[in-house]
């Protein structure tokens, strides 16, 4: 079966990708290639539902950029397909003095990337938007929302559909080659040929891409993400979105509380290391992807560089009262009982070989193949524009 362009995953990368790419030229025939038997299923389905700002990215990366475009294409789009979302703003919260320096160099960060009516808060302000809220400064961001990104997803979809995109579930990619100017890609079911194709498979995007690239530096190390929720009697203590001032050496935002675009107070999550790259319980092991994950000497050194870290974590992840005290921070008035064990997510962390967590977007070219190889948070506010950042890359094959 041939097509102008396959693409690989279907995830709200991948369905942006397809979309963007299916506008800009609709003449273009596109199958898209999903796994699993819905959209959706895996990181896109299991995230906060933040709809963020640009805020933390550095100015002129692919993050702040396609972050803060993607923002507004986000908005737009939601508001043209009648998909639900709220901006409520969010405060990042200073609780300690070593703190404040740091969160002055987000504020200037946010400036810099474009964010108009950042606030600085006192400690007195904080109360006002978050009454419950114990630091001593903050910053609101008025950007900041929520939505319910697999309805987001979903209605890419529905649009895919509408414009004679093809989608095919339950078939997972096992093999891709090139011969001369043609990509054979094959799932479990059947062959297909192309004359690009996209790799945008997330959690599994290093796999399909090493398919192509012989010396891929990179390997994708799944972190879990665990929540807690607020009972239902306790969600007066979080208006909005809280969150702290994140450690600028960790890719990770710390343990923050999210008010949901489909109901409920989210409290987390901290980060852990997944054993299995679908992992979203600590019983869930894959003894070949977790020794793959400990033989790759950049995390390795990853895990010797920030042990101290990891350890608490960890720790944090299997004792509830832990858990507590870090969110005590932000709300002194929690208590242990107040949380509800909630879901969990798995991000797709790429790692290079010297140790280095990948910070930014990664997106590799070959003459036949696009391989999207890192797209964490932002990457749900920010998939329209990524879509259209690797959709430009696309069409320049096709000029």
């Amino acid at each position: 079966m041939n097509h102008d362009v396959i693409v690989v995953g279907g995830g709200i990368v991948g369905l942006a990708t397809a979309l963007k790419l299916k506008i800009a030229n609709p003449f273009l025939t596109i199958l898209l290639l999903e796994k699993e038997n819905e959209l959706a299923k895996h990181q896109t389905g299991n995230n906060s539902g933040v709809i963020h700002s640009g805020l933390y990215y550095k100015p002129g990366s692919l993050k702040a950029k396609n972050c803060i475009h993607g923002y507004h294409l986000l908005i737009n789009f939601c508001r043209e397909n009648q998909v639900p979302f709220e901006l409520c703003g969010k405060i990042v919260v200073a609780t300690e003095e070593k703190e404040l320096p740091l969160l002055e160099n987000l504020y200037i960060r946010g400036e810099q990337n474009g964010l108009q009516h950042l606030k600085k808060l006192s400690k007195e302000q904080l109360t006002e938007y978050e009454p419950h809220v114990n630091g001593l400064q903050g910053i609101f961001v008025p950007q900041t929302g929520i939505v319910d990104y697999k309805k987001v997803a979903e209605k890419y979809g529905e649009l895919l559909q509408s414009k004679e995109v093809d989608i095919h579930l339950g078939e997972q990619v096992i093999d891709v080659r090139t011969e001369g100017s043609t990509v054979f890609v094959t799932t479990q079911k059947q062959s297909y040929s192309a004359k690009l194709i996209i790799n945008c498979a997330g959690l599994y995007s290093d796999k399909v891409a090493r398919m192509t690239v012989d010396d891929l530096n990179v390997k994708i190390i799944p972190f879990r993400g665990e929540y807690f929720k607020l009972r239902k009697e306790k969600e007066y203590l979080v208006k909005n979105l809280i969150y702290p001032v994140p450690d600028p050496n960790f890719p990770f935002l710390g343990v923050h509380f999210t008010r949901m675009a489909k109901g409920g107070v989210e409290a987390g999550p901290n980060a852990v290391l997944a054993f299995r790259r679908e992992g979203y319980k600590k019983s869930q092991i894959n003894l070949s992807e977790l020794a793959e994950t400990l033989a790759w000497p950049g995390f390795q050194k990853v895990a010797a560089k920030y042990w101290r870290t990891g350890f608490g974590e960890m720790y944090r992840s299997f004792s509830k009262a832990a858990f507590t005290k870090a969110l005590q921070k932000l709300i002194p008035e929690i208590q242990e009982d107040d949380l509800a064990e909630g879901g969990a997510g798995v991000r797709a962390q790429a790692c290079d070989r010297q140790g280095g967590l990948v910070d930014d977007f990664l997106i590799l070219e070959k003459e036949h193949v696009i391989n999207v190889c890192n797209a964490p948070s932002p990457a749900a506010t920010s998939s329209l524009a990524i879509g259209e950042t690797v959709s430009n890359l696309a069409l320049k094959r096709f000029n």
